[in-house]
């Protein structure tokens, strides 16, 4: 397995990782054009953002998007851990501990990167045990959001 910092060729995985996304975990229906487009602005604008994935025998398997934070506290930059997927049929592979890894590992080696966030559904149990095994821990903050219909 090689964990990679994406492509624009791996757009098409990624948008349909989106869209499988959505509908697994809110049953909600993206509209396709509207993930293409965002997919597309991140590859075009890496300030937005920078996917990694994670391919074996040359097919994208998994995914995530990490985001920036800029955190006064530390002077420094928190990557969110965004978009997360993995396929059906390679969980429980340890791909998604493979990607965070791989993150880590970037976080550790940048001086100006100082640590790692994500979120998670509060009835997504299972990933919660995913992420403290990682050894991750679930902070004092509630997120709390808005967005424009």
């Amino acid at each position: 397995m090689i964990i990679r910092q994406a492509q624009p060729s791996d757009s098409a995985s990624i948008v349909e990782f989106q869209l499988a996304m959505a509908m697994e975990t809110e049953q909600l229906q993206l509209d396709e054009p509207t993930v293409i487009k965002g997919v597309s602005a991140i590859f075009s604008d890496p300030s937005k953002g920078i996917y990694y994935v994670a391919e074996t025998n040359g097919k994208v398997v998994g995914s995530l998007l990490t985001t920036f934070e800029w955190s006064d506290w530390r002077n420094g930059t928190v990557l969110w851990i965004q978009s997360v997927y993995v396929r059906p049929e390679f969980r429980k592979r340890s791909i998604f501990s493979r990607l965070y890894k791989h993150i880590q590992e970037l976080v550790v080696s940048n001086p100006d990167l100082r640590g790692i966030r994500l979120y998670a559904d509060k009835t997504n149990i299972s990933a919660h045990g995913v992420y403290e095994h990682l050894g991750m821990t679930a902070e004092h903050y509630q997120m709390f959001e808005w967005m424009k219909s």
